[in-house]
């Protein structure tokens, strides 16, 4: 678990936000290199409420990301490795009986923690994949009748090899609409791979990461992500997006309402990047992808990353055909 997390002040304005989330990106980008791209996003959906899928092959960097996150905001922090013997009373807690007092205790399990790592979610049954919906909707977990809270800000970072797919089950449609984005890290670029051998020797990525931000700054910066001003012009835009993705002849089952309000609520914490207090229809365009294209269900048989790739062309195919508003 990391260091308790220190108070600082409220973020007043969309100006301090921005610089907010560079702080943290920053840190995110020296235990994860050359990836400045989707580390932005890792903090766009962190400050949008949401959930990340994390979808590479092995030893790109996942789990480093999602443990630089939770150093770097200060959130209590807990790795879950997913496997095929895991129960849901593994991750959620149980109740246990005190002889002494005869009387049941609940003992949280390892989900009660702001940020939790979910490794290779996939490689668990469906039952205790399961497990997590009710925490992901709503911040929640209830057992024997009885609702327990999770603390604030309550986030997962899931992880799933899309390659090496013996031993696992596929995560339900139910699961996938619950991660605001998915996304890849990808090897990084040549140069980068180079420097890394040269520089890191034996130290731990995490060895630079500092803790710039905490989970009251979080808190500050989704409530006012939140409050940004959605145009209704841009919200028919988002509409008509959604439509276009069921009436696409390519597209078995398009974007959900569900989906919608996570393509809302990742747009406003975008706009942050510039410093506005209102979204753009740019704003909805660069997270279109990350945000819809695993939650819409392909007529083709493909299957895993070329799924997900086609999912995206045909995204972007819809993106330029539906006309923006000025």
């Amino acid at each position: 678990m990391n260091q308790p997390a220190r108070v600082l002040s409220p973020v007043p304005s969309p100006a301090s936000a921005r610089s907010a989330m560079e702080r943290i990106a920053t840190q995110l980008g020296r235990a994860v290199q050359g990836k400045e791209t989707q580390t932005q996003l890792v903090v766009t959906c962190l400050v949008a409420g949401g959930h990340v899928l994390l979808e590479d092959v092995p030893g790109v960097g996942k789990t480093t990301l999602a443990e630089a996150l939770a150093r770097t905001c200060g959130l209590s922090f807990a790795r879950v490795q997913f496997t095929a013997d895991l129960m849901p009373a593994d991750i959620l807690g149980a109740q246990v009986f005190h002889a002494q007092s005869a009387t049941f205790q609940f003992r949280p399990g390892p989900l009660f923690r702001q940020l939790v790592l979910a490794d290779e979610l996939n490689r668990a049954p469906p039952r205790t994949q399961s497990a997590l919906l009710e925490a992901m909707a709503q911040g929640q977990v209830s057992l024997d009748g009885s609702t327990h809270a999770l603390p604030a800000p309550f986030t997962v970072v899931a992880t799933q090899n899309p390659v090496d797919l013996s031993g696992t089950y596929p995560l339900p449609d139910s699961q996938l609409d619950r991660f605001m984005v998915r996304m890849s890290l990808g090897h990084p670029a040549p140069e980068v791979e180079a420097r890394l051998l040269a520089t890191r020797g034996g130290s731990p990525p995490l060895e630079g990461v500092e803790t710039v931000s905490g989970p009251e700054e979080v808190a500050s910066l989704r409530s006012l992500a939140s409050e940004l001003k959605l145009d209704a012009t841009v919200s028919e835009y988002v509409v008509r997006l959604a439509t276009a993705t069921r009436q696409h002849g390519d597209i078995e089952r398009g974007a959900s309402t569900r989906a919608v309000l996570a393509l809302g609520a990742a747009s406003r914490a975008q706009a942050l990047w510039e410093a506005r207090d209102f979204v753009t229809p740019g704003d909805v365009r660069a997270v279109l992808v990350p945000c819809w294209a695993h939650r819409v269900l392909l007529r083709s048989a493909v299957q895993g990353v070329t799924a997900r790739d086609e999912a995206a062309h045909l995204l972007e195919e819809i993106s330029r055909k539906v006309p923006a508003p000025r």
